[in-house]
């Protein structure tokens, strides 16, 4: 007996640690199960999320005489797309988070539109209510898109599942998950987004699509006002037939086209003469290398500006020769500028230009390096018309330098500096000395698309202009950058910016450029 119980207490004692290490073993697997199930939950719920949205997430409703389709989907960034088939759309940063927003403009209503014929002040009616047309229908399309996410989500997992207390999570979470991205986008609405959209689509329908170009303040009212301008813009295009609408601009406006870098392109004077007629243009600036060797059968390229029946102000690129500017004077609406000024359309305009003549980057004795030489160069003609626009009679608007380095000692002069040569867009504050006024600088990229060269990279260069909108004192108020793909194809990206005067700027570069 004594030697049964020994061998019992021995195999108790060799089973305990057994024992132990089952326990375990199970506490592990039901951890590891845990969240396995945890991971299934979230997986089922994305996925219920995402196919209620895209199932339901859509409404109908009538926008002024537009019956419009209003689609909410998942996005990595949030703003707003409108459609107007087939005119184009417009492009809104309206606000952030997981979720975009289109809003696209259908079939006008027949007995509105027969309405909108007979009474042409009903188009002023029907704008007036987009706004609240609008917002009534954003709510609707909210509600439904959280119901539609919920629901799809709750079938999904009692499909998976087969387990309601799983299900009901799933369901709770799509609720957080959907709730949450449209609270986050309804809590950053950014309504100034209408004062800048973005147009893509046929150039010759952005003037009348994006409106005139007005300072608008953030408040809801002006916000509205500019939803119902462009509801309005719309709405004349749909009802007009024979001819686009008139686009009228604010009271005292004048409109500035600024180019730059031809390169000899001629689809670039197809696109001048284009924006010319479509935006109905004042006045053509012209900021250099018009050509790219300044020989002399290059010069008959210049006869195009006499077409525009507009004035051409024109100062001369690197890539210009002294029988380049030649030609372009002899166009009876031309007028080049060579350290001297002019007054056209009420705005007086100083420009000099580039003190290089290097169309093959060799023939000047500096070349094109960064040398003390070529820096002496370009900071000097700055230096050289800043003295004349500092002498002026007129207070100067507007200077034009080709290459931007030169714009450093414009800095206080005048309000405006447009320039080129880098085939890059960009805008920038000048450095400012105390007391003096700001002043903006302008590099315009090239709007030949930067001729063959534009042709050696991936992709060609987009031929790049500006539309600029100067207010009744001659101050720039907005502009409209225009960029159209660089084979010359009809469609256009355009993008209104609205001057708000930041108190500071981006300092522009005081070393010269390489040439171009």
């Amino acid at each position: 007996m004594d030697g049964q119980e020994n061998e019992q207490q021995d195999r108790r004692g060799v089973d305990a640690p057994a024992a132990g290490r089952v326990r375990r073993g199970d506490a592990g697997r039901r951890a590891l199960r845990a969240t396995g199930v945890t991971l299934a939950v979230l997986v089922v719920t994305l996925v219920g999320v995402l196919i209620g949205v895209l199932a339901g997430g859509r409404v109908s409703t009538d926008i002024g005489p537009f019956q419009a389709d209003l689609t909410v989907a998942p996005a990595v960034s949030g703003g707003t797309t409108v459609d107007i088939p087939p005119l184009g759309a417009l492009l809104l940063d309206s606000h952030d988070g997981p979720t975009h927003l289109t809003v696209e403009l259908g079939a006008l209503d027949q007995s509105r539109t027969e309405a909108l014929l007979d009474d042409p002040a009903s188009i002023d009616r029907a704008s007036r209510s987009a706004v609240e047309d609008v917002r009534e229908g954003v709510l609707r399309l909210g509600l439904r898109t959280l119901a539609s996410a919920v629901l799809v989500t709750l079938l999904l997992a009692l499909l998976v599942f087969r387990d309601a207390r799983r299900a009901a999570w799933a369901g709770g979470l799509a609720l957080v998950i959907t709730a949450g991205s449209l609270g986050t986008a309804a809590s950053t609405i950014r309504p100034q987004a209408i004062e800048e959209p973005r147009y893509e689509g046929l150039l010759v329908n952005a003037p009348a699509i994006v409106g005139d170009a007005r300072r608008i303040a953030n408040d809801y009212t002006r916000y509205a006002e500019q939803l119902q301008r462009i509801v309005g813009n719309v709405s004349q295009l749909y009802t007009t037939v024979s001819s686009l609408p008139v686009y009228e601009p604010a009271p005292g406006t004048t409109r500035v086209l600024h180019v730059s870098d031809m390169h000899l392109n001629p689809t670039g004077w197809q696109l001048i003469r284009t924006v010319v007629e479509q935006f109905g243009i004042d006045v053509v600036i012209d900021t250099g290398d018009i050509t790219d060797w300044g020989s002399e059968p290059e010069a008959s390229y210049v006869g195009s500006i006499g077409l525009l029946k507009k004035p051409y102000v024109y100062i001369r690129g690197n890539h210009d020769s002294g029988r380049t500017a030649a030609a372009v004077a002899r166009q009876p609406n031309a007028i080049v500028l060579n350290n001297t000024t002019t007054t056209v359309a009420g705005l007086t305009i100083a420009g000099i230009g580039d003190p290089r003549f290097t169309p093959d980057k060799n023939t000047s004795p500096a070349g094109s390096g960064l040398t003390k030489q070529v820096a002496d160069q370009v900071i000097g003609v700055g230096d050289q018309l800043a003295a004349t626009v500092r002498s002026s009679p007129r207070p100067v608007n507007i200077a034009l330098v080709h290459d931007p380095a030169s714009a450093g000692p414009l800095s206080g002069t005048c309000p405006l500096v447009l320039a080129g040569h880098t085939h890059n867009r960009q805008v920038s504050k000048l450095p400012a000395a105390p007391g003096q006024m700001p002043t903006q600088l302008m590099v315009q990229g090239s709007t030949g698309g930067a001729g063959l060269r534009g042709l050696e990279g991936e992709k060609p260069t987009p031929l790049s202009m500006s539309v600029l909108y100067f207010d009744e004192n001659k101050l720039l108020q907005a502009y409209d950058d225009i960029t159209v793909g660089g084979t010359g194809q009809a469609q256009v990206n355009l993008e209104r910016h609205v001057v708000e005067d930041p108190k500071a700027g981006v300092p522009a570069p005081v070393t010269p450029t390489p040439t171009r």
